[in-house]
């Protein structure tokens, strides 16, 4: 379809008709494009997403993996992977086509993070590494699934770090109590750490917490929600589990 110069504004716009999913007809027009050029780019962005074709770049595909998976899984956990995709894997693979990426870019994308130091004199850890893999295959096993990609390119490359197990290190019954009877006298600290010890609820959960979710009579504690401090703001989120 064609752009168009909006004359007042001195910028393009482009108007764009398209089927939606119920089968109806739909117009839509987005406007303030400083050029012809990135007009006629943003209409053969749009409809390559509304066709689901795979000739779509990655980053173009990256938004629409993104805005799938924002409706369905936590703030904090979008956001670790924003940051994730967005610093260590769109830099690398942006302007390829999802269709055209091989096992041997994979490799290649490795190997630059393999080489590469972090802070000038620290290299990723192999567990590090591991997550950022795991990311890149996520949105590929998405789009084999959904959009018809014959393979997960990053999954025949294989990943490039190991998850290192850690061990789990705690109070026991007898330490905890030693440290209870020291913190009896601070009111407030006391109570949290009755509740995280003896209910075995989330830090988040705990602060979550309000009267409302205390029934004294059945002695039960309701955990429906959890807190977190996200881009300086407070966020109540369901609890992880």
């Amino acid at each position: 379809m064609p752009v168009y110069k909006d004359k007042e504004r001195g910028t393009w716009y482009v108007v764009m008709r398209y089927t939606a999913l119920d089968g109806s007809r739909k117009m839509t027009t987005k406007r303030g494009f400083r050029t012809q050029r990135d007009a006629k780019n943003y209409e053969h962005m749009f409809f390559n997403k509304k066709s689901n074709s795979l000739s779509m770049t990655f980053s173009e595909f990256y938004e629409v993996y993104i805005d799938t998976m924002s409706k369905r899984l936590r703030q904090s956990t979008m956001l670790s992977k924003r940051t994730l995709f967005e610093k260590k894997i769109i830099p690398y693979f942006k302007n390829k086509k999802m269709d055209e990426i091989t096992p041997n870019d994979i490799l290649q994308w490795q190997n630059i993070l393999l080489t590469l130091e972090k802070d000038g004199n620290t290299s990723y850890s192999t567990c590090y590494l591991k997550t950022i893999h795991n990311q890149i295959s996520a949105l590929f096993n998405f789009a084999v699934r959904f959009y018809g990609l014959p393979s997960n390119p990053a999954r025949i490359a294989g990943n490039m770090g190991k998850e290192k197990r850690k061990e789990m290190n705690f109070w026991t019954k007898e330490e905890y109590e030693t440290f209870a009877k020291a913190a009896m006298k601070k009111d407030g600290i006391y109570q949290a750490f009755e509740m995280l010890y003896w209910c075995g609820i989330r830090l988040g959960e705990l602060l979550a917490l309000t009267p409302a979710d205390f029934d004294y009579e059945k002695s039960t504690v309701r955990i429906s929600k959890s807190y977190q401090r996200i881009n300086k703001e407070d966020v109540i989120t369901d609890p992880k589990t």
